[in-house]
């Protein structure tokens, strides 16, 4: 009978922190796709404020890996304050999150249109970012885009 009742009193507990766990993970997910709208809106819109915000998503040893070239933290945002294209749309789908504790990789397809003096352009990519959750706080260290060729 005591084996009986320790036996399902382990499966509860078991279940149990199943169940947080995917909760926890799932709310971590979310999060983070939040984070990720909140830094596209940032480099849409490109004024200061929208900068700063971006600034504090980034960890200070932040790097940008875009099509074979290798970014820091100071030059991203230098290349967003300094953009002269307006972005027109900037969407996001395919979207994967995989949260591992502390550390969680976002990977995603970009559709984006841009307006450059009188032309109007199309692009895509792929991205992967890398996030660290430091005190509390979700902090991107690493970025990959690769741009989706024309066809």
């Amino acid at each position: 009978m005591k084996s009986t009742i320790f036996a399902v009193g382990l499966v509860v507990l078991v279940f149990g922190v199943a169940i947080l766990a995917q909760t926890q993970t799932e709310s971590a997910e979310q999060e983070l796709m939040k984070l990720e709208n909140e830094w596209m809106e940032a480099v849409v819109k490109h004024d200061t404020a929208s900068i700063e915000k971006l600034s504090r998503m980034q960890a200070d040893e932040f790097i940008h890996m875009f099509d074979g070239s290798i970014f820091t933290k100071a030059q991203i945002i230098e290349l967003v304050k300094s953009r002269k294209e307006e972005i027109l749309s900037y969407v996001v789908d395919e979207w994967m999150v995989r949260v591992y504790g502390d550390a969680a990789v976002v990977m995603g397809r970009v559709t984006m249109k841009m307006q450059s003096a009188d032309k109007e352009t199309t692009d895509q990519s792929r991205f992967t970012d890398t996030w660290i959750k430091r005190d509390g706080r979700w902090q991107c260290v690493a970025a990959h885009n690769s741009t989706i060729a024309q066809k």
